[in-house]
């Protein structure tokens, strides 16, 4: 059994990755940690693997966790002729799957993490089960994510990212990042400094996110509903009541798009439930992800 505390597990991300992955679309950064059932998480926009900190001490005991920061994101590697986009994302957890040899495996996502694990790993028969929190509802766009697909386009919407994010009282603002969490405060301390810091600092990384927003096409939206048919293993999907992003009215019609998929609702927490209350998103993903349920 694998202990790990939440300092020890923040650590992880601190260091360098255990090794890259050529996915042939630039190379991916992973991770391990943990003993059991193997487990891959795929994280979102505009975040690293490293938004799965604080559940690891939780699930390390039980599973064995594989970290992945997807090209253009953390410690992965990519330069200016690296294809960054949604499906080269949902390539490359494919072939991370393959290159890491995972012949059964279950896959967690959040955020766009979990439309692209869903569009990557539906009808795939090494998958074992899903764990999806917070993420991309085939009934379509809230007005809030549509609102961050419009500033896509603008002139120097790169530069203009970087700046906001570096300033602390103005992320805050409920139209910018505040409502991302239920406890605004909780876009400083270490999720300051695994993304915005770097978002706010580095030009590679703020170019990169921009080229992957701009990659972004309603049509995987459209699409998960016939995927969702597909994926026969498993679903525990867990949500935070007080998302704008992805609300929880369409996450409960979301259930019956499964064959097999039950929702735990975690009160007061928002886009980044797993950040807010880990304990209770570990708890409610660790009987499907060890096969106990």
């Amino acid at each position: 059994m694998t202990t790990l505390t939440a300092a020890e597990a923040a650590d992880l991300f601190r260091r360098e990755p255990d090794r890259h992955l050529d996915v042939g679309g630039g190379e991916v950064a992973y991770r391990r940690v943990g003993t059991g059932p193997d487990v891959l998480f795929v994280h979102g926009w505009p975040v690293t693997s490293a938004t799965y900190r604080k559940l690891l001490p939780y699930l390390a005991p039980h599973v064995t966790c594989h970290l992945v920061d997807l090209p253009g994101t953390g410690s992965s590697r990519w330069d200016a002729s690296t294809p960054l986009s949604i499906e080269n994302h949902i390539t490359s957890v494919q072939r991370s799957v393959d290159l890491l040899e995972l012949e059964r495996v279950a896959v967690v996502g959040h955020d766009s993490g979990g439309m692209i694990a869903r569009h990557a790993m539906a009808g795939d028969p090494r998958m074992s089960a899903m764990g999806l929190i917070n993420t991309e509802q085939p009934s379509g766009l809230s007005w809030r994510f549509r609102s961050f697909l419009a500033i896509r386009g603008l002139p120097g919407i790169a530069r203009s990212l970087g700046w906001v994010a570096g300033k602390r009282r103005l992320r805050r603002n409920p139209l910018v990042l505040g409502d991302a969490f239920a406890d605004s405060s909780l876009l400083d301390g270490e999720f300051d400094e695994f993304f915005l810091q770097p978002l706010h600092t580095d030009r590679k990384v703020q170019d990169a996110a921009i080229k992957l927003l701009r990659s972004f096409d309603v049509d995987h939206v459209t699409q998960l509903g016939s995927l969702h048919a597909k994926i026969d293993v498993p679903v525990r999907m867990v949500w935070g009541d007080q998302d704008p992003f992805f609300p929880l009215a369409q996450a409960k019609e979301m259930v019956g798009t499964f064959p097999d998929a039950e929702l735990t609702v975690i009160e007061g927490a928002g886009l980044f439930s797993h950040e807010e209350r880990p304990a209770e998103v570990a708890e409610a993903l660790r009987p499907t992800l060890t096969g106990a349920t």
